[in-house]
Protein backbone atom coordinates (compact mmCIF):
# COMPACT_ATOMS: atom_id res chain seq x y z
CA UNK A 1 0.00 0.00 0.00
CA UNK A 2 1.44 3.66 -0.53
CA UNK A 3 1.58 6.25 2.01
CA UNK A 4 -1.31 9.19 1.24
CA UNK A 5 -2.44 12.38 2.82
CA UNK A 6 -5.60 14.01 2.46
CA UNK A 7 -5.56 17.29 3.39
CA UNK A 8 -8.67 18.42 3.90
CA UNK A 9 -8.67 22.64 3.20
CA UNK A 10 -12.28 23.48 3.81
CA UNK A 11 -13.77 26.03 1.52
CA UNK A 12 -11.11 25.56 -1.07
CA UNK A 13 -12.44 25.88 -4.47
CA UNK A 14 -11.62 27.22 -8.38
CA UNK A 15 -12.69 30.55 -7.59
CA UNK A 16 -10.25 30.76 -4.34
CA UNK A 17 -7.15 29.53 -6.66
CA UNK A 18 -4.53 31.99 -7.67
CA UNK A 19 -2.49 34.81 -7.34
CA UNK A 20 -2.86 34.76 -3.20
CA UNK A 21 -2.37 30.91 -3.09
CA UNK A 22 0.63 30.81 -4.99
CA UNK A 23 1.43 27.16 -3.64
CA UNK A 24 -1.82 25.90 -3.96
CA UNK A 25 -1.81 27.11 -7.71
CA UNK A 26 0.89 25.68 -8.79
CA UNK A 27 0.33 22.06 -6.81
CA UNK A 28 -3.07 21.98 -9.28
CA UNK A 29 -0.75 22.74 -12.34
CA UNK A 30 1.89 19.95 -11.57
CA UNK A 31 -0.69 17.63 -10.29
CA UNK A 32 -4.33 17.02 -11.65
CA UNK A 33 -8.12 18.48 -9.94
CA UNK A 34 -11.11 17.96 -10.52
CA UNK A 35 -14.78 19.66 -9.02
CA UNK A 36 -16.93 17.47 -6.94
CA UNK A 37 -20.74 18.25 -7.32
CA UNK A 38 -21.38 18.72 -3.43
CA UNK A 39 -23.78 16.47 -1.67
CA UNK A 40 -26.81 18.14 -0.03
CA UNK A 41 -26.52 19.26 2.61
CA UNK A 42 -22.75 20.74 1.73
CA UNK A 43 -22.12 20.81 5.48
CA UNK A 44 -19.16 19.52 7.40
CA UNK A 45 -20.31 16.50 8.95
CA UNK A 46 -22.34 15.07 6.16
CA UNK A 47 -19.51 16.14 3.54
CA UNK A 48 -17.34 13.92 5.45
CA UNK A 49 -19.25 10.93 6.21
CA UNK A 50 -20.18 10.94 2.45
CA UNK A 51 -16.26 11.14 1.59
CA UNK A 52 -15.36 8.36 4.33
CA UNK A 53 -18.07 5.82 3.25
CA UNK A 54 -18.58 6.78 -0.46
CA UNK A 55 -22.59 6.81 0.84
CA UNK A 56 -25.18 9.16 0.57
CA UNK A 57 -26.59 10.40 3.96
CA UNK A 58 -29.72 8.42 3.14
CA UNK A 59 -27.35 5.67 4.25
CA UNK A 60 -24.81 6.51 6.52
CA UNK A 61 -27.33 8.57 8.61
CA UNK A 62 -25.14 12.28 8.75
CA UNK A 63 -27.98 14.40 7.36
CA UNK A 64 -26.84 17.72 8.64
CA UNK A 65 -24.05 18.78 11.42
CA UNK A 66 -26.60 18.01 14.22
CA UNK A 67 -30.55 17.14 13.76
CA UNK A 68 -33.51 16.55 16.46
CA UNK A 69 -32.94 13.28 18.46
CA UNK A 70 -36.41 11.97 18.53
CA UNK A 71 -35.61 9.76 21.69
CA UNK A 72 -34.10 11.95 23.56
CA UNK A 73 -36.58 14.97 22.36
CA UNK A 74 -33.99 17.76 21.96
CA UNK A 75 -31.77 19.02 18.93
CA UNK A 76 -28.14 18.33 19.19
CA UNK A 77 -25.39 19.51 17.09
CA UNK A 78 -22.01 18.93 16.87
CA UNK A 79 -21.47 15.40 18.38
CA UNK A 80 -18.42 13.25 18.17
CA UNK A 81 -18.86 9.71 18.32
CA UNK A 82 -17.89 7.96 15.21
CA UNK A 83 -20.82 4.94 16.11
CA UNK A 84 -23.46 7.70 15.06
CA UNK A 85 -21.57 7.24 11.29
CA UNK A 86 -24.03 3.95 10.63
CA UNK A 87 -21.71 2.49 7.96
CA UNK A 88 -18.29 1.83 7.34
CA UNK A 89 -15.40 3.72 6.60
CA UNK A 90 -12.44 3.84 4.36
CA UNK A 91 -10.34 2.48 6.86
CA UNK A 92 -12.65 -0.40 7.73
CA UNK A 93 -12.43 -1.21 3.93
CA UNK A 94 -8.18 -1.03 3.89
CA UNK A 95 -7.87 -2.71 6.83
CA UNK A 96 -9.88 -5.70 5.65
CA UNK A 97 -7.31 -5.50 2.44
CA UNK A 98 -4.17 -5.27 4.50
CA UNK A 99 -3.93 -6.10 8.19
CA UNK A 100 -0.55 -3.94 8.25
CA UNK A 101 -2.90 -0.63 6.75
CA UNK A 102 -3.28 2.06 9.59
CA UNK A 103 -4.57 5.07 9.36
CA UNK A 104 -4.64 8.50 11.80
CA UNK A 105 -7.48 10.91 11.76
CA UNK A 106 -6.15 14.63 12.40
CA UNK A 107 -9.29 16.44 13.41
CA UNK A 108 -11.95 15.35 10.73
CA UNK A 109 -15.58 14.79 12.23
CA UNK A 110 -16.99 11.76 14.43
CA UNK A 111 -13.04 11.21 15.64
CA UNK A 112 -13.92 9.68 18.66
CA UNK A 113 -14.01 5.80 19.26
CA UNK A 114 -13.82 5.38 15.92
CA UNK A 115 -11.36 1.73 13.89
CA UNK A 116 -9.16 4.17 13.14
CA UNK A 117 -5.01 3.82 14.42
CA UNK A 118 -4.43 7.25 15.58
CA UNK A 119 -6.71 10.16 16.31
CA UNK A 120 -7.25 13.66 17.51
CA UNK A 121 -10.07 15.62 18.07
CA UNK A 122 -10.83 18.96 20.51
CA UNK A 123 -12.37 17.98 23.79
CA UNK A 124 -12.30 20.90 25.54
CA UNK A 125 -12.65 20.16 30.02
CA UNK A 126 -15.94 21.58 31.26
CA UNK A 127 -14.97 22.59 34.86
CA UNK A 128 -17.38 22.18 37.86
CA UNK A 129 -17.88 26.15 38.01
CA UNK A 130 -18.36 26.52 34.26
CA UNK A 131 -15.38 27.26 32.83
CA UNK A 132 -14.20 25.63 29.61
CA UNK A 133 -10.47 25.05 29.33
CA UNK A 134 -8.96 23.96 25.54
CA UNK A 135 -7.84 20.01 25.27
CA UNK A 136 -8.25 17.32 22.90
CA UNK A 137 -8.62 13.76 22.61
CA UNK A 138 -6.81 11.47 21.44
CA UNK A 139 -6.19 7.85 20.71
CA UNK A 140 -3.70 6.32 21.93
CA UNK A 141 -4.58 8.17 24.65
CA UNK A 142 -0.50 9.56 24.99
CA UNK A 143 -0.87 10.98 22.05
CA UNK A 144 -2.59 14.14 23.92
CA UNK A 145 0.21 14.49 26.15
CA UNK A 146 2.94 14.24 23.57
CA UNK A 147 1.63 16.30 21.23
CA UNK A 148 0.61 19.23 23.52
CA UNK A 149 3.93 19.11 25.17
CA UNK A 150 5.55 19.42 21.91
CA UNK A 151 3.55 21.86 20.02
CA UNK A 152 1.68 23.75 23.53
CA UNK A 153 -2.09 23.64 24.54
CA UNK A 154 -4.07 23.34 21.77
CA UNK A 155 -6.01 26.70 20.70
CA UNK A 156 -9.01 25.38 20.94
CA UNK A 157 -10.67 29.47 21.27
CA UNK A 158 -8.37 30.47 17.64
CA UNK A 159 -10.23 27.41 16.26
CA UNK A 160 -14.30 28.57 17.23
CA UNK A 161 -15.14 31.64 18.33
CA UNK A 162 -14.42 35.81 17.65
CA UNK A 163 -11.02 35.04 17.96
CA UNK A 164 -10.39 32.59 15.13
CA UNK A 165 -7.05 32.42 13.45
CA UNK A 166 -4.66 30.46 11.21
CA UNK A 167 -3.03 29.40 14.62
CA UNK A 168 -5.58 26.55 15.12
CA UNK A 169 -4.85 25.30 11.69
CA UNK A 170 -0.67 25.63 11.45
CA UNK A 171 -0.96 23.92 15.16
CA UNK A 172 -2.91 20.68 13.35
CA UNK A 173 -0.69 20.65 10.43
CA UNK A 174 1.96 20.81 12.91
CA UNK A 175 0.56 18.05 15.45
CA UNK A 176 0.14 15.97 12.05
CA UNK A 177 3.68 15.81 11.29
CA UNK A 178 5.02 15.38 14.85
CA UNK A 179 2.48 11.87 14.83
CA UNK A 180 3.46 10.99 11.88
CA UNK A 181 7.15 10.93 12.86
CA UNK A 182 6.21 8.57 15.58
CA UNK A 183 3.68 6.45 13.65
CA UNK A 184 3.83 6.35 10.08
CA UNK A 185 0.19 5.74 9.35
CA UNK A 186 -0.63 4.61 5.40
CA UNK A 187 -3.82 7.21 5.03
CA UNK A 188 -3.76 10.00 7.25
CA UNK A 189 -6.51 12.88 7.28
CA UNK A 190 -5.88 16.30 7.98
CA UNK A 191 -8.58 19.02 8.59
CA UNK A 192 -7.67 22.58 7.82
CA UNK A 193 -10.43 24.79 8.94
CA UNK A 194 -8.61 27.94 7.93
CA UNK A 195 -10.81 29.90 5.49
CA UNK A 196 -14.17 28.34 7.27
CA UNK A 197 -14.10 32.17 9.00
CA UNK A 198 -13.17 34.99 7.64
CA UNK A 199 -15.30 34.02 4.46
CA UNK A 200 -18.07 33.12 6.44
CA UNK A 201 -18.06 36.90 8.38
CA UNK A 202 -17.04 38.85 5.36
CA UNK A 203 -18.12 36.14 1.53
CA UNK A 204 -16.29 36.75 -1.09
CA UNK A 205 -14.45 39.88 -0.69
CA UNK A 206 -10.51 38.98 -1.77
CA UNK A 207 -9.32 42.94 -0.27
CA UNK A 208 -10.12 41.21 3.40
CA UNK A 209 -9.82 37.10 2.60
CA UNK A 210 -6.59 37.58 0.90
CA UNK A 211 -4.69 37.55 3.91
CA UNK A 212 -6.74 34.31 4.46
CA UNK A 213 -5.80 32.72 1.63
CA UNK A 214 -1.76 33.28 1.97
CA UNK A 215 -2.10 31.88 5.39
CA UNK A 216 -3.72 28.33 4.43
CA UNK A 217 -1.50 28.60 1.45
CA UNK A 218 2.10 28.93 3.62
CA UNK A 219 0.62 25.81 6.23
CA UNK A 220 -0.19 23.66 2.95
CA UNK A 221 2.68 23.94 1.77
CA UNK A 222 4.43 23.05 4.60
CA UNK A 223 2.95 20.16 5.10
CA UNK A 224 2.85 19.32 1.41
CA UNK A 225 6.60 19.60 1.21
CA UNK A 226 7.19 17.07 4.38
CA UNK A 227 5.15 14.40 2.93
CA UNK A 228 7.19 15.39 -0.39
CA UNK A 229 9.95 14.15 1.50
CA UNK A 230 8.08 10.53 1.81
CA UNK A 231 7.34 10.23 -1.69
CA UNK A 232 4.20 9.95 -0.27
CA UNK A 233 0.79 10.51 -2.20
CA UNK A 234 -0.87 13.58 -2.25
CA UNK A 235 -4.56 15.04 -2.26
CA UNK A 236 -5.70 18.20 -1.61
CA UNK A 237 -9.33 18.12 -0.91
CA UNK A 238 -12.30 20.36 0.21
CA UNK A 239 -16.11 19.66 1.45
CA UNK A 240 -17.81 23.06 -0.26
CA UNK A 241 -17.95 26.10 -1.24
CA UNK A 242 -19.03 29.51 0.61
CA UNK A 243 -20.72 31.82 -1.07
CA UNK A 244 -22.07 35.42 -0.71
CA UNK A 245 -25.25 36.12 1.47
CA UNK A 246 -27.26 38.72 2.16
CA UNK A 247 -30.99 37.57 3.91
CA UNK A 248 -30.71 35.76 7.04
CA UNK A 249 -34.14 33.62 7.26
CA UNK A 250 -35.43 33.62 10.85
CA UNK A 251 -37.00 30.25 10.09
CA UNK A 252 -38.52 29.64 13.79
CA UNK A 253 -39.59 33.43 14.48
CA UNK A 254 -42.02 32.40 10.73
CA UNK A 255 -43.07 28.86 12.61
CA UNK A 256 -44.14 30.83 16.06
CA UNK A 257 -46.19 33.32 14.19
CA UNK A 258 -48.45 30.56 12.56
CA UNK A 259 -48.91 28.94 16.18
CA UNK A 260 -46.36 25.94 15.48
CA UNK A 261 -43.34 27.02 17.94
CA UNK A 262 -43.37 26.31 21.56
CA UNK A 263 -41.73 28.25 23.64
CA UNK A 264 -40.94 28.02 27.50
CA UNK A 265 -39.61 30.78 30.26
CA UNK A 266 -36.94 30.32 32.24
CA UNK A 267 -35.96 32.44 34.55
CA UNK A 268 -37.57 35.36 31.98
CA UNK A 269 -35.61 34.21 29.17
CA UNK A 270 -37.46 32.01 26.12
CA UNK A 271 -36.47 28.62 25.41
CA UNK A 272 -37.29 26.37 22.28
CA UNK A 273 -38.99 23.46 23.92
CA UNK A 274 -39.22 21.14 20.64
CA UNK A 275 -41.04 18.35 22.29
CA UNK A 276 -44.18 19.78 22.81
CA UNK A 277 -43.60 22.08 19.13
CA UNK A 278 -45.92 20.92 16.29
CA UNK A 279 -43.29 21.74 14.51
CA UNK A 280 -39.80 23.49 14.97
CA UNK A 281 -37.01 23.90 12.26
CA UNK A 282 -33.25 23.02 12.79
CA UNK A 283 -31.25 25.52 10.86
CA UNK A 284 -28.17 24.65 9.42
CA UNK A 285 -25.84 26.74 6.92
CA UNK A 286 -28.53 27.41 3.87
CA UNK A 287 -30.48 24.31 4.49
CA UNK A 288 -33.38 23.41 7.31
CA UNK A 289 -34.90 20.61 8.49
CA UNK A 290 -38.14 20.96 9.74
CA UNK A 291 -39.70 18.36 11.88
CA UNK A 292 -43.83 17.94 12.40
CA UNK A 293 -44.84 16.48 15.47
CA UNK A 294 -48.52 16.23 14.34
CA UNK A 295 -48.97 14.65 10.59
CA UNK A 296 -52.48 16.19 9.72
CA UNK A 297 -50.39 19.34 9.78
CA UNK A 298 -48.20 18.71 6.79
CA UNK A 299 -50.39 20.01 3.95
CA UNK A 300 -50.96 23.11 5.20
CA UNK A 301 -47.35 23.26 6.74
CA UNK A 302 -45.79 22.36 3.41
CA UNK A 303 -48.41 25.17 1.61
CA UNK A 304 -47.05 27.91 4.10
CA UNK A 305 -43.05 27.04 4.01
CA UNK A 306 -43.03 27.36 0.56
CA UNK A 307 -44.10 31.62 1.28
CA UNK A 308 -41.04 32.30 3.04
CA UNK A 309 -39.24 34.53 1.78
CA UNK A 310 -35.56 33.18 0.78
CA UNK A 311 -36.70 29.91 0.93
CA UNK A 312 -35.94 28.18 -2.37
CA UNK A 313 -37.14 24.76 -2.37
CA UNK A 314 -39.63 22.67 0.28
CA UNK A 315 -38.76 19.03 0.11
CA UNK A 316 -41.37 16.76 1.74
CA UNK A 317 -40.24 13.74 3.64
CA UNK A 318 -42.23 11.97 0.42
CA UNK A 319 -39.12 13.18 -1.84
CA UNK A 320 -36.19 13.23 0.33
CA UNK A 321 -34.90 9.88 -1.75
CA UNK A 322 -34.27 12.19 -4.53
CA UNK A 323 -31.29 14.08 -2.53
CA UNK A 324 -30.59 10.79 -1.17
CA UNK A 325 -31.93 12.29 2.18
CA UNK A 326 -34.17 9.55 3.10
CA UNK A 327 -33.60 8.91 6.70
CA UNK A 328 -34.88 8.69 9.77
CA UNK A 329 -32.86 11.77 11.02
CA UNK A 330 -34.21 13.88 8.49
CA UNK A 331 -36.87 16.72 8.67
CA UNK A 332 -40.14 16.00 7.97
CA UNK A 333 -39.40 18.66 5.22
CA UNK A 334 -36.13 20.10 4.17
CA UNK A 335 -35.38 23.46 3.43
CA UNK A 336 -33.33 24.93 0.77
CA UNK A 337 -32.23 28.91 1.03
CA UNK A 338 -32.14 30.91 -2.46
CA UNK A 339 -28.56 31.71 -2.91
CA UNK A 340 -28.74 35.07 -1.04
CA UNK A 341 -30.18 33.35 1.63
CA UNK A 342 -29.62 31.67 4.78
CA UNK A 343 -31.40 29.77 8.34
CA UNK A 344 -30.51 31.39 11.53
CA UNK A 345 -31.98 29.22 14.62
CA UNK A 346 -33.49 32.33 16.48
CA UNK A 347 -36.59 31.71 17.49
CA UNK A 348 -37.29 34.77 19.87
CA UNK A 349 -39.49 37.84 18.70
CA UNK A 350 -37.98 40.08 21.17
CA UNK A 351 -33.88 40.36 22.54
CA UNK A 352 -34.73 41.19 25.52
CA UNK A 353 -35.56 37.71 26.14
CA UNK A 354 -33.33 35.41 24.31
CA UNK A 355 -32.01 32.73 26.14
CA UNK A 356 -28.24 33.81 27.57
CA UNK A 357 -26.50 30.81 25.40
CA UNK A 358 -27.33 33.26 22.39
CA UNK A 359 -24.77 35.97 23.46
CA UNK A 360 -22.05 33.35 24.02
CA UNK A 361 -20.08 30.93 22.21
CA UNK A 362 -22.07 27.85 22.69
CA UNK A 363 -22.06 25.18 19.96
CA UNK A 364 -23.92 22.67 22.14
CA UNK A 365 -27.36 24.58 23.73
CA UNK A 366 -28.36 25.87 20.57
CA UNK A 367 -30.39 24.17 18.40
CA UNK A 368 -29.34 25.35 15.35
CA UNK A 369 -26.06 26.71 13.60
CA UNK A 370 -24.86 30.03 14.49
CA UNK A 371 -21.88 31.83 12.44
CA UNK A 372 -22.55 34.75 14.29
CA UNK A 373 -20.55 33.22 17.12
CA UNK A 374 -17.74 34.19 15.10
CA UNK A 375 -18.28 37.80 14.97
CA UNK A 376 -18.20 40.16 18.04
CA UNK A 377 -20.64 43.64 17.67
CA UNK A 378 -18.48 46.41 15.48
CA UNK A 379 -20.61 48.92 16.94
CA UNK A 380 -19.43 48.30 20.80
CA UNK A 381 -16.22 50.10 21.05
CA UNK A 382 -15.88 48.09 24.34
CA UNK A 383 -15.55 44.63 23.68
CA UNK A 384 -12.49 43.85 24.60
CA UNK A 385 -13.04 45.54 27.66
CA UNK A 386 -15.80 43.61 28.64
CA UNK A 387 -13.68 40.53 28.05
CA UNK A 388 -10.69 41.28 29.90
CA UNK A 389 -13.13 42.21 33.06
CA UNK A 390 -14.89 39.17 32.65
CA UNK A 391 -11.99 36.84 32.08
CA UNK A 392 -10.54 38.16 35.12
CA UNK A 393 -13.91 37.90 37.33
CA UNK A 394 -13.72 33.94 36.42
CA UNK A 395 -10.27 33.83 37.38
CA UNK A 396 -11.29 35.40 41.27
CA UNK A 397 -13.63 32.45 40.91
CA UNK A 398 -17.03 34.79 40.37
CA UNK A 399 -19.51 33.06 37.88
CA UNK A 400 -20.01 35.08 35.01
CA UNK A 401 -21.01 34.73 31.60
CA UNK A 402 -19.00 35.16 28.65
CA UNK A 403 -22.17 37.03 26.47
CA UNK A 404 -20.29 39.36 23.65
CA UNK A 405 -21.89 37.69 20.69
CA UNK A 406 -24.39 40.05 18.50
CA UNK A 407 -27.74 38.73 18.30
CA UNK A 408 -27.33 40.58 14.15
CA UNK A 409 -27.80 37.96 11.85
CA UNK A 410 -27.13 40.70 9.00
CA UNK A 411 -23.24 40.50 9.78
CA UNK A 412 -22.98 37.32 8.51
CA UNK A 413 -21.65 37.74 4.70
CA UNK A 414 -20.89 33.92 3.50
CA UNK A 415 -22.58 30.82 3.98
CA UNK A 416 -22.89 26.90 2.11
CA UNK A 417 -25.23 24.13 2.35
CA UNK A 418 -27.26 24.46 -0.84
CA UNK A 419 -25.51 23.11 -4.53
CA UNK A 420 -23.80 26.61 -6.00
CA UNK A 421 -25.17 27.32 -9.65
CA UNK A 422 -21.24 28.16 -10.40
CA UNK A 423 -19.18 25.06 -10.35
CA UNK A 424 -16.02 27.83 -9.64
CA UNK A 425 -18.10 27.40 -6.04
CA UNK A 426 -17.77 23.11 -5.48
CA UNK A 427 -15.57 21.45 -3.47
CA UNK A 428 -12.44 20.45 -5.24
CA UNK A 429 -10.05 17.31 -5.71
CA UNK A 430 -6.19 18.10 -6.85
CA UNK A 431 -3.98 15.03 -6.22
CA UNK A 432 -0.04 14.90 -7.17
CA UNK A 433 -0.62 11.69 -8.76
CA UNK A 434 -2.10 12.42 -11.82
CA UNK A 435 -2.96 8.46 -12.80
CA UNK A 436 -5.69 8.58 -9.70
CA UNK A 437 -7.50 11.17 -11.25
CA UNK A 438 -9.58 9.92 -14.54
CA UNK A 439 -12.69 12.43 -14.40
CA UNK A 440 -12.73 16.38 -13.88
CA UNK A 441 -15.90 16.02 -12.27
CA UNK A 442 -16.72 13.80 -9.30
CA UNK A 443 -19.93 12.92 -7.47
CA UNK A 444 -19.43 13.35 -3.46
CA UNK A 445 -19.74 9.68 -3.13
CA UNK A 446 -16.61 8.75 -5.88
CA UNK A 447 -14.47 10.55 -3.49
CA UNK A 448 -14.06 7.53 -1.81
CA UNK A 449 -12.99 5.49 -4.44
CA UNK A 450 -10.53 7.58 -5.33
CA UNK A 451 -8.86 8.50 -2.16
CA UNK A 452 -8.83 4.23 -1.97
CA UNK A 453 -7.09 3.96 -4.91
CA UNK A 454 -4.32 6.46 -4.21
CA UNK A 455 -3.62 3.75 -0.91
CA UNK A 456 -4.02 0.60 -3.25
CA UNK A 457 -2.38 0.93 -6.45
Amino acid sequence: MKKTVVINVVGLTQRLIGEYTPFIKSFLEKGKGSVIQPVLPAVTCSVQSTYLTGKWPSEHGIVANGWYFKDELEVKFWRQGNPLVQTDKIWDELKQKDQNFTCANMFWWYNMYSTVDFSATPRPNYLADGRKIPDIYTYPSDLRDKLQEKLGTFPLFNFWGPKTSIKSSKWIADATVEMDKENNPTLTLVYLPHLDYNIQRYGLDFNIIQKDLNEIDVVVKDLVEYYDTQSANVVLLSEYGITDVSNPIHINRYLRKEGYLDIRIERGLELLDAGASKAFAVADHQIAHVYVKDPTESDKLFAYLKTIPGVERVIPKNELDKVHLDHERAGDFVLVADKDSWFTYYFWEDDAVAPDYARMVDIHKKPGYDPVEMLTDPADKFTMLKVVWKLLKKKLGFRTVLDIIPLKAELIKGSHGRIPEDKDDWPILITNNSDKLTQSELLATEVNEILKNHVTT
